[in-house]
């Protein structure tokens, strides 16, 4: 490796990523990540500092922390109500509309990072699979004022583009066949692999495109929580169950 590669840690590089492509004029509404960005607090923050909306998957054991005390995101999902879930597509697949269950609920507001009036809201959210209920995927959201819920499913979908896009490139553009010796070998390997696969991705949208490769699937739970309704859409103020207690200092 060059001397000038120092150890980084994977949201090091990821928020290098951002400010770059901020830095060079590339418009950029929303990030979305897998939870191994979206659980770390020093990803997040600087998108919310630049206004850069975002929706990243998250553990279910993450936790979010207000005024009110510290709660793991899946105990706030469980004290939902049946009528806060929405079925919704995030996306079409190669089988038709990617279809879930999708329930979210406002955050309170920081009384530390945030302007008065808010331009942005924290949102927790989740997407429930309708073949197999117990199947949860978690997600924390930064949100400009007035966003629907059905435009956050859209951006948590649309992660899987990017996932999409490596496998096809290691399918099509031998993007992982290479064995590793030396850096200036992977980098001169990657770096056509890359420029392979955009060029053929280039060639077929001028041919009328692709299908996105996906699942689609076509169900609901009911309990009752503190969860109230606000206008169209879901707050939380104060878990009615008990705060967990943690030493970590989690945002």
């Amino acid at each position: 490796m060059p001397d000038e590669r120092g150890f980084a840690t994977r949201g090091e590089p990821a928020r290098d990523i951002v400010r770059r492509c901020l830095a060079a004029g590339l418009p950029a509404a929303w990030v979305t990540a897998d939870e191994a960005y979206g659980q770390d607090w020093h990803f997040r923050r600087p998108l919310e500092q630049l206004d850069i909306g975002y929706v990243v998957a998250v553990p279910k054991s993450q936790q979010t922390k207000s005024l009110a005390g510290i709660w793991r995101i899946d105990q706030l999902i469980d004290e939902a109500p049946g009528d806060a879930w929405q079925r919704l597509s995030c996306g079409n697949g190669a089988k038709g509309p990617r279809v879930y269950d999708w329930a979210a609920a406002e955050l309170p507001a920081n009384i530390i990072f945030d302007p008065d009036p808010p331009t942005h809201h924290r949102w927790v959210m989740a997407r429930r699979s309708l073949s197999d209920p117990g199947e949860l995927a978690y997600y924390l959201v930064y949100a400009p004022v007035g966003v629907e819920i059905a435009e956050l499913a859209r951006i948590a979908g649309s992660r899987w583009a990017i996932e999409e896009c490596f496998q096809a490139a290691k399918n099509e553009c031998g993007l992982d066949q290479y064995e590793v010796r030396r850096y200036p070998g992977w980098y001169r390997h990657i770096t056509p692999a890359m420029l392979a696969h955009a060029v053929l991705t280039a060639l077929a949208a001028q041919a009328g495109g692709e299908a996105a490769k996906g699942a689609a699937e076509t169900d609901q739970p009911s309990s009752r929580s503190p969860w109230q309704r606000s206008g169209g859409s879901w707050t939380l103020s104060c878990p009615a169950h008990k705060p967990t207690v943690t030493p970590s200092p989690t945002h």
